[in-house]
This record gives C-alpha cells, sequence and structure tokens, in this order.
C-alpha cells in the first residue's frame, strides 16, 4: 500500500511541468505574422534615419521648407493620398469577404486594391517629372527624394504582393479557413499607407 502511495506521488511529480511552458506552447502569433511584424518594426527604424535627417534641417538648422523656390505639389500629394487610404478599405473589404466565403467580392476588393496602389504609384512618378528639381540640388532636395522614394519603394514591394495574391484568388486559392495569406500582406499595406500619412503630412503639410 505505502509503495503504490509512493509511485502514485512519483507519478503526480514526474507529470508537473516546471519552467517556462514548451516552444510551441508558448510562442501564440504565428511564424508568418511574426515575420512580417519585426519586418515592419524594421523598417520604421529606416524611416527614423530619414526623418531625423529631415528635423535637423528644419529644427536644428532652422532651415525654411520648402527651399525658396521650391514648390511642392500639395494639391496632388492630397489627391494621391486618398487613393492610398481608399485602397486601404478596399483590401480590409477583401479580407472579411474571404472570411465569409464571398469570393466575388474577395476577387473585386483585390483587385480595386492593386489598381488604387498603380495609382499612386503612376501619380508619384509623374510628381517626379514635373516638381522642377532634383536630388542633388540640396539637402532639403535629398531628404525628400529620400522619404518619398523610400516610400515609394515599399508601395511597389506591396503592390507585388497584392498581385501574387490576386492571381491566386481568380484561382480559386484561399478561404474562411485559409487565408492567412491575405491578411499578413494586408498588414503590409495598411504599414505603407499608414507610413505615407506620416510622410504627407510631415513633408507636404507642416
Amino acid at each position: 500500500m505505502e509503495a503504490a502511495s509512493i509511485a502514485h506521488a512519483g507519478g503526480h511529480a514526474h507529470d508537473e511541468h516546471h519552467g517556462p511552458p514548451e516552444a510551441h506552447r508558448s510562442s501564440r502569433v504565428e511564424p508568418q505574422l511574426l515575420g512580417m511584424l519585426l519586418f515592419i518594426i524594421s523598417e520604421i527604424m529606416v524611416f527614423g534615419g530619414f526623418f531625423t535627417a529631415y528635423f535637423f534641417i528644419r529644427v536644428a538648422q532652422g532651415d525654411p521648407w520648402p527651399a525658396p523656390g521650391t514648390n511642392l505639389p500639395v494639391e496632388v500629394a492630397g489627391m494621391n493620398t486618398a487613393i492610398l487610404v481608399s485602397s486601404s478599405f478596399t483590401i480590409h473589404w477583401a479580407e472579411q469577404c474571404i472570411k465569409k466565403n464571398n469570393r466575388f467580392g474577395f476577387k473585386a476588393g483585390m483587385l480595386l486594391t492593386f489598381l488604387l496602389g498603380c495609382s499612386f504609384l503612376f501619380i508619384q512618378i509623374n510628381e517626379y517629372a514635373n516638381i522642377g528639381f532634383a536630388p542633388q540640388d540640396g539637402a532639403q532636395q535629398t531628404v525628400f527624394f529620400s522619404l518619398t522614394g523610400l516610400h515609394g519603394a515599399h508601395v511597389f514591394i506591396g503592390l507585388l504582393l497584392l498581385l501574387f495574391v490576386t492571381i491566386r484568388a481568380f484561382r480559386g486559392h484561399y478561404s474562411p479557413e485559409e487565408h492567412r495569406g491575405v491578411e499578413v500582406p494586408g498588414i503590409y499595406w495598411h504599414f505603407v499607407d499608414v507610413m505615407w500619412l506620416v510622410v504627407y503630412f510631415t513633408v507636404y503639410i507642416l
């Protein structure tokens, strides 16, 4: 009887787990989502470096912005901002549609998001072609092209992701149960939109 009690107690001691939980139990964030979040954090740091240069010119040196003789197309950039913000709503609509198995809405939302993103990038390139100054003209011009160009590069990467998702959407991929491949690019696209709002209000409005 005593031996059985000791064995029973030993079994309980063996079943108890001390220390941190196993890796697969403590990792509540999926690898794809975690990877995207870490990537976004690193990109925020990159943008932070360029914003530091921007504020150094405006605050530390006290230079007027934009530089004398330089005009920024605020109205065009504002229209472009509205286009990009609209794309956040369309991709959110697409995500909600696939969760409800509304395949038409999903495909329409992804296609609209891709087209809006292309429109934004086209307008920005056209803005560069007609803005009237070049990056090598001065520190302010360099910072302007660096910030907006860095964001434009992120838009281009986002468009590649959107194109991939859109093609898969029209091929019948994704479902209410399996749609992580839509959500992760969606998070990146929302980051691109929010970052542009920061760039727009900082560079064009302030």
